[in-house]
């Protein structure tokens, strides 16, 4: 089974994080840096599939390596881009990012943003949310 055959699982994970981020009060209409993750141990591997998601218009972080829990070591890198919270844009993303990882036969892990507080949200002096 490809990764790309676990796209719908993938579909329920945006829509779930796009709900969580509004249902904690970020702001629905700001422009998020999306950043997609994607891990091999193969470091040359990884290197080709970050050509490819750059020519798919991604902005691609340089390379990590990671110690795993097990002794193991893995490479890892961000593909980013900026969108909007659209359900849509984003399957299309995860569709994208989904094939390139098949392609080269690296680990799509899911994307992450950062919380965008809307206009009316106050922080106090420690960086809270009033």
């Amino acid at each position: 089974m490809s990764q790309f055959d676990e796209r719908e699982e993938w579909y329920e994970f945006n829509q779930e994080t796009i709900d969580a981020l509004l249902e904690d009060g970020s702001e629905a209409d700001a422009n998020y840096s999306i950043e997609h993750h994607l891990a091999s141990n193969d470091f040359d591997v990884l290197e080709k599939a970050a050509v490819d998601a750059f020519k798919a218009g991604f902005e691609v972080t340089d390379a990590e390596e990671l110690m795993l829990d097990d002794g193991g070591t893995i490479f890892c890198f961000d593909a980013i881009v900026e969108r909007k919270l659209s359900r849509e844009t984003l399957d299309k993303d995860t569709d994208a990012l989904l094939k390139i990882a098949d392609k080269h036969g690296v680990h799509y892990d899911g994307w992450g943003t950062y919380f965008m507080p809307r206009g009316d949200d106050e922080m106090d002096d420690e960086g809270d949310f009033e």
